[in-house]
């Protein structure tokens, strides 16, 4: 097997790194100019809310995580917008058209700038675990606490209080599953979906095992037959069948919690009969919605390199902004698709980026000439005039 000449690999190397840089530049140019109009705007909506002693401090904190949450958020945006740019840049100054002429194909700008942004969708997930979920949460305690803006906080953060697990039916009052729990009602079902026992107490707290001590107990038990027997204890032990961490339940939004808090949080509501689909989406969405900007920015670069095309970087912009638009949108309508039980989380979280790869795959093969688009067909040639007729 012959090697490639140095010469070649040298001019391969410096076309490489070349390009690396334009869109490099360009991705952070473009991401500054998205997170300043984005900051600006939020600013500028929410001005009237910020008043009191040393506001101006406490604003400056509440938008410095809030630009943390937004990196992340408008970071695969930002890599998509950027690909398009910088082919457009390079196909206007004409160095596209002398790339063709030294036979480099399309994948002399898709390798450098799909490499670039595999490596910055890759870091947005460790960075999204490790900063994006603390920082959201310092936004949402700014803006309650100090501003009184409370928005939805109160359907994440307010406390769980009744659970289900086989045939008991727990309202626990306050309390938690380390300190023990008080003024509890433990409800017993029978398969017909009747009540076959209460028990009412003071405290309930762990033993070992499925086992609990309930203190100023009363127990009520009913019959078939409807009649009703009453107990009170002093205190007593219980077999309820759930075990004390199956009640670690945490509060807050699934974004900001880490990946390992989901995985538990989404096997404790299963057994405690809660809705976990939103917890499992957003587990799924801390790798999806990052590795999308991936397929993102190659589709950007298939649009910038179509023949005839037109525009030039305004174009790109356009095309880039409308791939994002659509991207979101479908986050969007699948997000409700799991909300409402019609689809899986899993399946919702990866969709957009499946449909990404599709289409940047379909435009690259175009591209490279290995998928032929069908050619309307050919107008009949005219026949032979004769003489008469009229043409």
């Amino acid at each position: 097997m012959a090697r490639e000449p140095r010469g070649d690999v040298a001019v391969r190397a410096t076309l490489f790194f070349y390009v690396l840089r334009s869109y490099v530049k360009s991705a952070v140019g473009i991401f500054a100019a998205v997170l300043t109009v984005f900051l600006v705007v939020d600013f500028v909506d929410r001005a009237r809310a910020y008043t009191g002693e040393g506001w101006v401090w406490d604003v400056l904190r509440l938008y410095g995580n809030k630009a943390l949450v937004a990196t992340q958020q408008l970071g695969p945006a930002a890599l998509l917008l950027a690909a398009g740019a910088t082919v457009s840049t390079l196909r206007k100054r004409g160095e596209v058209t002398a790339l063709r002429a030294l036979t480099f194909g399309p994948a002399s700008l898709y390798l450098p700038i799909g490499l670039c942004a595999l490596a910055a969708c890759v870091g947005l997930i460790p960075f999204d675990e490790a900063v994006v979920a603390q920082a959201s949460r310092r936004v949402d305690e700014i803006s309650t606490q100090r501003f009184n803006r409370w928005g939805d906080w109160r359907l994440y953060y307010t406390p769980k209080q009744w659970f289900r697990r086989g045939e008991h039916v727990f309202f626990l009052r306050s309390g938690s599953a380390e300190e023990g729990f008080r003024d509890v009602a433990i409800l017993t079902l029978t398969p017909e979906f009747k009540l076959s026992r209460r028990l009412d107490a003071e405290s309930m707290s762990p033993v070992e095992g499925t086992r609990w001590r309930l203190t100023g107990v009363v127990e009520r038990s009913f019959s078939p037959d409807g009649r009703t027997q009453v107990r009170t204890r002093d205190e007593a032990e219980y077999e309820l069948g759930v075990p004390a961490r199956t009640f670690r339940i945490s509060p807050g939004r699934p974004e900001q919690m880490r990946a390992s808090e989901l995985r538990e949080q989404i096997a404790a509501r299963a057994e405690l009969g809660l809705a976990s689909r939103q917890f499992a989406l957003a587990l799924h969405n801390r790798f999806a919605y990052p590795m999308a900007g991936l397929p993102a920015a190659l589709l950007a670069v298939g649009l910038a390199l179509r023949p005839n095309r037109r525009g030039h970087l305004t174009a790109a912009i356009v095309e880039g902004l409308l791939i994002a638009v659509t991207m979101w949108g479908l986050m969007v309508v699948c997000r409700t698709l799991v909300m409402t039980e019609r689809l899986a989380p899993g399946v919702a979280a990866w969709l957009p980026s499946v449909v990404l790869s599709l289409a940047a795959a379909a435009l690259w093969l175009r591209l490279e000439g290995l998928l032929p688009l069908s050619r309307r067909r050919a107008l009949p040639e005219p026949g032979p005039v004769t003489p008469g007729s009229t043409t």
